[in-house]
């Protein structure tokens, strides 16, 4: 990623939010807000990542 998008990327999330108790559900890792998964904490992407790496411990991938 180029240095013009990381700083942008880090500006837009420390955004001050418009309304002051309002709580916005963000990825952790990524900063992602759609796809977020309130049970890990992540979004979708980040979820499979980890997973598929086996570091979220007790999930694995389905087989049937």
């Amino acid at each position: 990623m180029s240095t013009k998008a990381k700083e942008y990327k880090a500006k837009a999330l420390k955004k001050k939010s418009k309304y002051a108790t309002r709580v916005y559900n963000r990825c952790e890792l990524c900063g992602r807000a759609r796809g977020y998964l309130r049970h890990y904490g992540i979004c979708r992407i980040c979820f499979r990542k980890l997973a598929s790496m086996g570091e979220i411990p007790g999930v694995k991938k389905s087989v049937w």
